[in-house]
């Protein structure tokens, strides 16, 4: 296995505007236990949801494996 491919922020944060309810864009990023906590609440009830499409669009929200997200 090799190094993890970047991840895109704009990818990231459509996934997250989109199908963030159901923990979309922690998938993609390779956050899969908080993505099926995530999914399985419903983005905690709207909270999680939103406060993960801030994170991201402040470009605060990195990957697994800590680094930024793509432009």
């Amino acid at each position: 296995m090799g190094q993890p491919v970047e991840k895109s922020w704009l990818v990231t944060l459509l996934l997250s505007f989109f199908l963030g309810f159901f923990g979309a864009d922690r998938f993609y990023i390779g956050r899969t236990r908080s993505a099926v906590a995530k999914m399985l609440t419903l983005g905690m009830f709207g909270i999680w949801w939103l406060s993960d499409l801030i994170l991201i669009a402040s470009d605060y929200r990195r990957d697994a494996w800590g680094r930024p997200l793509k432009h």
